[in-house]
This record gives C-alpha cells, structure tokens and sequence, in this order.
C-alpha cells in the first residue's frame, strides 16, 4: 500500500508543477520580445553627429554621401584620430546599397599603399581609371572587394565593397568632402 501511495504523490507533484509552470511558460513567450520572423536584422544608424565631429578633428576634408537614392542604409560609423602610429587618422562610413550589397567609404592621411591594402582587403590596383564629376578615380579589383580609389594631396579616399561598379561609381559621385568651419564645400567627386 505504501507503494501505492507513492506513486500517486509523484503523479500529484508532477501535475501541480505543471500547473504552476505551464502558465508561467505561456506568459513569458507572450510578452518576451520574438525575433522579427522576417525582420530584417541590419540596423541603420544614424551618422551625422559622427561626421560633424570627423569634419572637425580630421586634418583633410571629410567625405560623406549627399543625395543617394531610396534604398541606401548607412550600418556602421567610425573616426579615429591620427596618433603616433602610422595609419593616420582614418575615417569610415559603411553602407548598404539597394541589392543588399557593402559599399564602404574610407579615407586616411596616412601612407596610401597599406591603407589601401587594408580597406580593400587586397585588391589590385587596374590600368582603367574612371572621371566622376571633377575626379579621376583609380579602379582596384580583388576576390573580395573592389574599389574606386582616389589619392589627392594630404590624404585618400577609397570607396570599397561587394557592390557591382555602378553602385561604387554611384557612391562615389554622390560623395561631398568638407572640412567643418569653412564656408565652401570640395568636392571629392561628382
């Protein structure tokens, strides 16, 4: 008999904390925030504050899209101040474009060959060179990325990713460089 009764005590036990954990369950799945299904999970961000600051701190004229069209996302924003290191100071905004591809925009004062290297993770520099606007940009290409590259006095700029070659000459034409206190603009490109 005490066999018995055991084993309905456990049974007991059992539904009761089923009772007690099965609401608990439900509400948290309720109210616990759920991966979107079909969200997309690249978030935009905003750069402007980060750009205003670049213009202000960096020794060359920063550059930064003005008029792309619909479909273009900023994702990730970064300046670094030149310091005793060799890389200068380097800015960078990323960006989506409207196929979903990376198109990166990169600019240094520092030396222009390993800077480069870097931002293109290795592409090749081209014979074909390509005028966008008032500037003449050089074609890199390499098994990752390829790039538009212009080297001006004092620093660099590179526009980079896995976007096709309309989409890179699309970014750089919309590309405006200024350095923040003077009244007129220089242009990088287009």
């Amino acid at each position: 008999m005490a066999g018995r009764n055991g084993k309905t005590q456990t049974i007991r036990n059992m539904v009761l904390s089923l009772a007690v954990v099965v609401p608990v369950a439900v509400l948290s799945y309720l109210f616990i925030p759920h991966d979107g299904g079909g969200a997309d999970p690249v978030k935009a961000v905003s750069y402007r504050v980060e750009l205003m600051t670049a213009r202000r701190a960096a020794p060359y004229a920063v550059a930064a899209p003005e008029g792309l069209g619909e479909g273009w996302r900023a994702t990730s924003v970064s300046y670094r101040a030149g310091g005793a290191g060799k890389e200068g100071s380097v800015w960078h905004l990323g960006f989506l474009d409207p196929e979903r591809q990376y198109v990166a925009v990169e600019q240094s004062d520092g030396p222009a060959v390993a800077f480069i290297d870097g931002v293109t993770q290795g592409a090749e520099k081209t014979a074909t060179t390509q005028r966008i606007g008032d500037a003449v940009w050089t074609r890199y290409e390499g098994p990752k990325y390829n790039a538009l590259v212009r080297e001006e006095r004092g620093v660099t700029t590179v526009v980079t990713g896995t976007a096709s070659n309309a989409n890179l000459t699309s970014m750089a034409a919309a590309l405006k460089a200024e350095k923040a206190g003077t009244t007129g603009e220089s242009r990088t490109s287009g």
